[in-house]
């Protein structure tokens, strides 16, 4: 007999742990929605505003910024439309630009 772990166990624990890497992470400090900007330029200098203040950072603030976005990226996965991941691959040309590697 095969044991199977309810939902709600699952949910009370949190479903998403890449949720709280977003959240939490030791490189940047990002501000609240930064995904959810309306345009790709405006997310692409948020995580830039944010890398360059950080200091916790282990590698260049571009790297980690397009670590971060790429990661946000990879992990909503489906869940991301159309538009939005449409809307978050043209924040990844804005990022390369602002830090003049396009």
């Amino acid at each position: 007999m095969v044991k199977r772990r309810s939902k709600s166990r699952r949910s009370r624990r949190g479903r998403r742990w890449s949720a709280r890497v977003t959240r939490e992470s030791d490189a940047l400090t990002l501000e609240k929605g930064v995904f959810t900007k309306p345009t790709p330029s405006k997310i692409a200098r948020s995580l830039k505003r944010s890398a360059d203040r950080s200091r916790r950072r282990k590698s260049n603030a571009y790297q980690s910024a397009m670590s971060m976005l790429t990661f946000y990226i990879n992990r909503a996965g489906k869940g991301l439309s159309a538009i939005r991941k449409r809307k978050l691959e043209k924040a990844k040309d804005e990022l390369r630009k602002l830090y003049g590697k396009a």
